[in-house]
């Protein structure tokens, strides 16, 4: 057995050398793009399967063609390389088009979440000083109940990006398509201009609330995530077929799917969105032979009525994060899967971790400069010794993940100046130094023969955030907008655990306003719904007579957790959202039983 694990690890160490010669990092003033990558991938295998969608099929050439003529019509429309532009669409082709274009021009494309609506997403296009706006059809709404709001005087046009034509272009918006018509379907020549340096995207965070924070993503980033997941992760090549149904405005399914196909030559099969009852049927029929996952996908597919044969398919690789232990090897063996490239990073991180060795249960390794340090998780502050600094953990214990700052790990940070110096932490271990503060909490583990690297594994989200529904939920951000309602004097928002369900579902303890008896469900309902998309929705609320605080009047969390929607434990009045329902209800002993028995289909 030891010697069966010590030749499985040895024979990705040609990995690993291939790996630290791609990542190897190059000056900010080199001039490479992911644009760049698809021109080269385009002349390479000009007549290869590029991208399927609903039916339609491009080409390597077709398709850097089609991304050409976009980039002409947004040349006519006087964009330049360092300008930025909003986009809104749904997973299709023509929104891989779009980014490309973009980038083939240097320009940045600011990837808003096709959930935001309202003040939202009027934020979005406003903090990265957008001079355009281009939107799917399939978000016109949203836009039309927006574009005349005072922040967005600044967008010079609004560009329609034609769907399944059921609405036409507006006349205060071009169409996209007829203006890219006839354009020159050559490379443009700017594309060579562009450089590692130049910011290729923003890309929001915290974005299931009303204050998302972009966050800068250079091409140097998005080119190092790219190329370890075509290199490292997937081992894939124009053989290959990616099967991506995450959201493309994310960087998991963009840097990881996209990214490696651009860099790679694989084909690329699309969905708008996640469908477990259609996954394993596309796979066999399109030979699908890699997938980029979040946790949640897997355990949603896990619980699918099971048949004999569903390891009989194309899938050998799949890559991305968030796959608990508990799913891991079942995952694996229903499915017929052999390596599980899991990682940990966020896009704004200077710190990930990569499963190259494909052990199971860890997100690997990292050569990057981190330390865990000690965390008390209840009083959601760090803990320092009598100097003031921060204490690393043992080997094998659960401490906070900080990445350390310097010339070659940067922390590229977010639109905002306030915001990235929040995520700092200054003077840590020595005078002057800086750490990037990620928020989790990690732990090494023990994954056998591993030639001496430490492995981890991810443990737990801390403080103000918790990731439910495949999104970071801000507790102060979500905690701001409930504030918001008349009736609420003040609320606690946390996390709390749902059994089979990844992440944690958003609680919301809540004191009333002095002159209410009673909250107004409907009316509190109502205000949520068109406060906050459906994953940042509190899934319970508590209402209580008093609210609990430290001495410096900061809410206390813990117990609140601890106790969670437990009416064993609580005499307060509890409040849930049932899955697909918009009206809060009372929690009754029945759907609390659903709840603990994890069949309430969260």
């Amino acid at each position: 057995m030891i010697a069966k694990e010590i030749a499985a690890t040895l024979v990705e160490l040609p990995t690993l050398v291939r790996l630290a010669k791609e990542l190897k990092l190059r000056p900010m003033s080199t001039h490479d793009c992911f644009a760049t990558r698809v021109e080269a991938t385009a002349e390479r295998f000009a007549e290869r399967t590029a991208v399927i969608f609903e039916g339609q099929t491009q080409t390597w050439g077709e398709f850097n063609e089609h991304a050409n003529r976009y980039a002409a019509a947004f040349r006519a429309l006087g964009l330049v390389r360092g300008d930025a532009v909003s986009v809104i669409m749904e997973n299709r082709i023509e929104l891989l088009s779009t980014i490309v274009a973009l980038n083939k021009l240097g320009v940045t494309a600011a990837l808003i979440n096709t959930n935001l609506v309202g003040r939202p997403l009027i934020h979005c296009i406003s903090i990265t000083n957008s001079r355009m706006c281009i939107f799917g059809e399939e978000r016109l709404d949203a836009i039309a109940d927006v574009r005349s709001d005072d922040n967005l005087e600044g967008i010079e046009n609004y560009l329609f990006v034609p769907d399944a034509t059921l609405a036409t272009c507006p006349n205060w918006a071009r169409d996209l398509e007829e203006d890219a018509e006839g354009e020159d379907s050559g490379n443009p020549p700017e594309t060579g201009q562009v450089t590692l340096g130049d910011i290729a995207l923003y890309i929001f965070t915290s974005g299931t609330t009303g204050l998302p924070k972009a966050s800068v993503v250079s091409n140097r980033r998005f080119l190092l995530g790219a190329s370890m997941s075509a290199k490292g992760g997937l081992k894939c090549d124009e053989n290959d077929c990616i099967y991506l149904c995450l959201p493309l405005y994310h960087a998991t399914g963009l840097f990881l799917g996209a990214g490696a196909s651009f860099c790679s030559g694989a084909g690329m099969f699309i969905r708008r969105k996640f469908s477990a009852s259609n996954f394993l049927i596309e796979v066999r029929e399109h030979g699908a032979t890699c997938f980029i996952y979040i946790g949640e996908l897997c355990r949603y597919l896990l619980n699918t009525p099971e048949r004999e044969d569903d390891y009989r398919n194309p899938l050998g690789t799949m890559m991305g994060n968030g796959l608990r232990p508990d799913v891991w090897h079942a995952f694996k063996e229903r499915f017929g899967i052999r390596r599980v490239a899991e990682l940990y990073g966020s896009s704004e991180g200077n710190v990930g971790f990569i499963n190259l060795l494909n052990k199971d249960c860890t997100v690997g390794m990292t050569s990057l400069p981190m330390a865990l340090v000690k965390y008390d998780v209840d009083a959601d502050e760090i803990l320092r010794d009598n100097k003031g600094h921060c204490i690393k953990v043992p080997k094998g214990e659960p401490g906070l993940l900080l990445g350390k700052i310097a010339k070659n790990t940067e922390f590229e940070g977010y639109t905002s100046a306030e915001d990235t110096e929040k995520k700092i932490l200054r003077n840590a271990f020595n005078k002057g130094d800086a750490w990037f503060n990620t928020g989790d909490l990690m732990k090494t583990v023990d994954v056998g023969f591993a030639m001496g690297l430490s492995h981890y594994q991810f443990v737990d989200r801390v403080g103000d955030t918790f990731r439910w529904k495949s999104e970071n939920v801000s507790t102060n951000e979500v905690g701001e907008i409930i504030n918001g309602h008349p009736q609420v004097a003040f609320c606690n928002v946390y996390g709390v655990e749902l059994p089979r369900a990844d992440g944690r579902a958003g609680m919301a303890s809540m004191v009333l306003a002095d002159d209410v008896e009673e909250l107004d469900i409907d009316s509190f309902s109502a205000y949520v719904n068109e406060q906050l998309p459906a994953y940042a929705r509190p899934v319970f609320l508590r209402i209580q007579r008093d609210m609990d605080t430290t001495g410096t009047f900061k809410m206390v969390k813990g117990d609140l957790r601890k106790e969670g929607y437990d009416l064993g434990q609580i005499s307060d009045v509890i409040y849930v959202l049932k899955p697909r329902s918009s009206i809060y209800e009372l929690l009754d002993s029945v759907f609390a039983a659903t709840l603990q028995a994890g069949e309430a289909g969260y």
